[in-house]
């Protein structure tokens, strides 16, 4: 039986109940909120192991949560999967540059949405070899899950630090946008590709000196990514 919690937020009754139902016969324990303010008080009280955010809530919508969530640094690191019924790349892009680290679109199956949890709740779950990576006054410490630059920490998403440790362990290699989006995010992701450079965007901000003049992760320009550390 899973020790993990989900919290599930959504303002329709029967999509909660729904979830909350296929989830705990997986054997999932879940919490739910029916609008982002009750959302953001439960998460910081009951800490869950992933949250299910719909985009369209009353007072604070989830793009607003998500923002909140990632400005905490009690629950910033917590997996968000966004759950939209809109299907534009705009609403999808916004979701990941909020801090998001999937999303899933309105109507979606039940199976879909509990292969995506299971595959985010997995990686979190996976305990990383002992190993660490210094560069320019950054180091990565993988057993401890903890980036810091000049000794100060810096807050990186789950899939923010998946990306970083797949590009470290690979240093020197081209590593093509699909690569990365299978690696990372595990399933078809609809060619998606958008989605890694939303993340490297994010990367880049977090851990580069100039992140408008790259120096750690560099651009292959039509193809991916390379990381050097700049020597």
């Amino acid at each position: 039986m899973s020790e993990d919690k989900i919290l599930i937020v959504d303002d329709e009754e029967h999509i909660r109940e729904l979830i909350k139902f296929n989830l705990e016969q997986k054997g999932y324990k879940t919490i739910s909120a029916d609008n982002g303010i009750d959302a953001l008080k439960i998460a910081r009280s009951e800490n869950p192991q992933l949250i299910l955010l719909d985009v369209m809530l009353p007072g604070i919508d989830g793009y607003d949560v998500c923002k909140e969530i990632r400005r905490d640094h009690s629950i910033s690191t917590t997996p968000i999967i966004m759950i939209t019924a809109k299907g534009e790349e705009f609403d999808k892009v916004l979701g990941l540059e909020l801090g998001a680290d999937d999303y899933i679109t309105k109507p979606f199956s039940i199976r879909e949405l509990t292969a995506r949890v299971k595959a985010i709740l997995r990686r979190t779950a996976l305990k990383p070899v002992d190993i660490s990576f210094s560069f320019g006054g950054i180091n990565i410490d993988l057993e401890k899950h903890e980036v810091t630059k000049n000794g100060e920490k810096v807050d990186l998403t789950l899939k923010e630090f998946e990306l970083l440790e797949i590009l470290i362990k690979n240093k020197g290699r081209v590593m093509t946008r699909d690569f990365l989006l299978d690696k990372i995010w595990g399933y078809e992701y609809m060619g998606e590709t958008r989605t890694v450079d939303v993340h490297i965007r994010h990367l880049r901000q977090k851990i580069e000196v100039d992140d408008k003049k790259p120096k750690y992760i560099e651009t292959i320009r039509g193809i991916g990514y390379r990381f050097s550390t700049g020597e």
